[in-house]
């Protein structure tokens, strides 16, 4: 096949229905051709063992792609996604093991329990706006807003650019015609923020990813943090999203959230196998000509594993269905030295984000049916447009007066 009748990642049918296109993907192998964009090649990793295969190998594959010819086309919106920056998604070794450390010596100071009223204080703010209501898109009112709020937070960042760092995102991770310059508009907030703190630091992330010992210069710094901010806000945002809709929609729910018998954290675990938040992973590049799990691959061949394709086959560790085995073993995290340094805290939003809201609106029922919601386009996130709910009107109880 060549560029143009290759497979498409992109597009309102993909978006619609990946499975469908996974599977028949599998079908002709563990790893094939596909066109990510317009004019954009890669090579697509659907089998679970070959997929964890190249997410630990780290000398077959790299994750830097400077030393091979550029492929992507110039105006391509992918290179949002895939362009080379100074930062920890497209870097081996010291490198990377430098860039690591600063992210996650800095997650390291986020205590659970802070994180937890951080979120609950923001649900009740969220479910207050729309509650009496008894209706809300909880993609635009609540999903995309609660991580918002406590990433801004946890880096200082303004309210009024938290919301323009939002816009940026999701225009970013959409792949669109858009992307490049959002990337660049994403950039310059974050570029801004460094160079306050540089003078005038606070007890917050940007501060600690200023000062950490490894002395990274401003460009590090600024990607640091992009990374950082861009790829846990939007996977937790996508992540809330997805498991609300899934416990909504599943008929084991009856339709009801609080009929369900499945915890937070058990609906977020099967999301994570079933429908991840990041579909695909960022770029591989092959350091050599080899044959990998029976196919060819050139040097500099670029490749992007499919973790909602691999997730999908019945039984990646053995008889136990892929949801039923244990929340480690799916790949929504990543696996080896590239795997997601913010597990933690993005589990425990997403869980706590969920739970705030159906212990509050525990009627909740989908306003549109699940099969006619929209899906964000683009080949490496799983992204709803809307999630319209209805519910009973429910007022929140006012705070005390401060005397009493």
């Amino acid at each position: 096949m060549t560029a143009g009748t290759l497979p498409a990642l992109y597009g309102e049918d993909f978006a619609t229905d990946p499975g469908r296109h996974y599977e028949r993907l599998r079908r002709q192998g563990p790893l094939t051709r596909v066109e990510i964009a317009p004019g954009a090649e890669a090579v697509l990793v659907t089998d679970y063992q070959a997929a964890l295969d190249v997410l630990r190998d780290t000398h077959t594959f790299s994750k830097d792609p400077r030393p091979w010819p550029d492929t992507i086309p110039e105006d391509s919106p992918v290179r949002s996604v895939l362009g080379y920056r100074p930062a920890v998604a497209f870097s081996d070794g010291d490198t990377h093991a430098r860039y690591r450390k600063v992210i996650g010596d800095s997650l390291g100071l986020l205590g659970p329990h802070l994180l937890q009223t951080q979120v609950a204080d923001a649900a009740a703010a969220l479910i207050g706006r729309f509650a009496a209501a008894g209706r809300a898109d909880l993609v635009t009112g609540y999903a995309r807003q609660l991580p918002l709020r406590v990433f801004n937070t946890w880096f200082g960042v303004p309210d009024a650019q938290g919301e323009a760092l939002a816009d940026r995102l999701a225009t970013m991770f959409a792949s669109g015609a858009d992307a490049r310059a959002a990337t660049a508009d994403l950039t310059g907030i974050i570029g801004g923020l460094v160079a306050e703190r540089r003078t005038r630091p606070r007890r917050d992330l940007t501060s600690y990813f200023v000062q950490h010992p490894a002395g990274l210069d401003d460009a590090e710094t600024i990607m640091q943090i992009a990374v950082t901010f861009s790829g846990g806000y939007e996977f937790t945002a996508n992540l809330i999203a997805n498991t609300l809709l899934h416990m909504l929609a599943d008929p084991r729910y009856d339709g009801s959230v609080y009929a369900g018998a499945m915890t937070a954290h058990e609906a977020i675990n099967e999301v994570l196998w079933r429908n991840p938040p990041q579909s695909t992973s960022s770029g591989y590049y092959v350091r050599y000509d080899t044959t990998f799990h029976g196919v060819g691959l050139r040097a500099g061949q670029l490749v992007l594993v499919s973790y909602a394709a691999a997730n999908g086959q019945s039984s990646p560790g053995g008889e136990t269905d892929a949801w039923g085995a244990s929340e480690s073993a799916h790949l929504a995290w990543s696996a080896g030295p590239h795997s997601c340094p913010a597990r933690q805290p993005a589990l425990l939003i997403a869980i706590s984000a969920v739970e705030q809201l159906t212990s509050r609106l525990c009627d909740m029922r989908l306003a549109t049916p699940a099969a006619d919601l929209r899906w964000r386009p683009g080949p490496f996130q799983r992204s709803l447009t809307t999630l319209p709910v209805h519910f009973t009107p429910w007022a929140p109880k006012a705070p005390p007066p401060p005397d009493e």
